[in-house]
């Protein structure tokens, strides 16, 4: 089974947001040695608990500390950039650090509405506009704009001798099918969407087929997962993180991820039980002959090529670990 990381940059109740970001590095260096075949950072903004506002500084520091993991942004939101700014940001990257880079793209707005009005005043216009920006940024990465189009004769310099590869990240047929229309693999936010995900999956394979007769889809499902020795230890360690979920839907949990112990002394309400159990089944909670199933069955029927994992957790070796039980326990 391929593994890959989607990090989050969490920010603990007892860290800074340098402390995050220095644990990102540790987690993608872990990652490496693991067998993980690729790391990437999302993109969040203004949002308290969330260190990572700029993917594009991250992504060289990562690649800088480690010497061959895949790193990329998970994603880099296209309705804020000009593509041809993004196909030069991630152009310099791959000549950087050859073979390692990948675009992952996405169109959430990764914040608040005030922090997407202070981003791009027309910010749904570019939403709308995605299928245009798309295209825009894979014809200035490869380079095949028609000659008479205004951007043939610019280029998104420097051209690194093997691209970055780009890929599509969604929770929709939507998304699915524009990947699949542009060639793209798609990454699948089964972590955080209420569809059908099989329903998508379906769509996007039946769509990239019809498109593209001589290449193959590719297709990662993203998951939210939390290994430990014991299930009961798995339970108490992904508290925090179910117990943060819930702050932050009422607007607290400012001060980041709970300890376990904050997480344990946290009173909920009726309705928050239900959304603490509704939340639970969204992720994968236990030792590694709980895990390791769950993961496999998830690659079977969604058909996945490699599983993402994302983790959070409030103490930092507590996601190493179950970085680990997984990777050493999935072969």
């Amino acid at each position: 089974m391929k593994l890959s990381i989607l990090d989050q940059a969490p920010i603990s109740s007892n860290q800074s947001a340098k402390d995050a970001l220095n644990n990102s590095v540790r987690l993608a260096q872990a990652a490496e040695k693991l067998g993980y075949v690729r790391y990437w950072i999302a993109e969040h903004h203004d949002l308290p608990g969330l260190a990572c506002s700029a993917p594009e500084i991250m992504i060289p520091y990562i690649c800088a500390n480690t010497s061959q993991i895949r790193v990329g942004s998970g994603a880099v939101l296209l309705p804020f950039y000009k593509p041809y700014k993004v196909a030069e940001t991630y152009n310099m990257l791959a000549t950087l650090f050859p073979n390692r880079i990948d675009i992952g793209i996405g169109r959430a707005p990764g914040g608040s509405a005030e922090a997407t009005n202070a981003l791009h005043e027309r910010y749904l216009e570019q939403v709308w506009k995605m299928p245009e920006h798309i295209k825009e940024v894979l014809q200035f990465i490869t380079q095949s704009f028609p000659a008479d189009h205004e951007y043939s004769k610019i280029t998104a310099s420097p051209l690194p001798e093997i691209p970055p590869k780009p890929w599509l990240l969604g929770t929709s047929s939507k998304s699915a099918k524009l990947a699949a229309e542009n060639g793209l693999p798609y990454a699948y936010g089964y972590f955080m969407s209420e569809n059908d995900g099989k329903e998508i999956i379906q769509a996007y394979l039946d769509s990239y087929y019809h498109e593209h007769l001589a290449e193959q889809p590719q297709v990662i499902i993203t998951v939210s997962a939390v290994c430990a020795d014991t299930t009961q230890k798995a339970e108490d360690i992904a508290l925090s993180s179910l117990i943060w979920s819930i702050q932050r839907a009422k607007g607290e949990g400012n001060e980041g991820v709970p300890s376990i112990e904050e997480a344990k002394k946290y009173q909920l309400t009726n309705e928050e039980e239900g959304q603490l159990e509704k939340l639970k089944r969204k992720m994968i909670i236990g030792d590694p002959s709980v895990v390791i199933p769950e993961l496999t069955k998830i690659q079977q029927i969604y058909k996945a090529d490699e599983i993402m994992i994302n983790t959070i957790t409030h103490y930092p070796e507590d996601r190493i670990t179950s970085y680990s039980l997984i990777a050493e326990n999935s072969n």
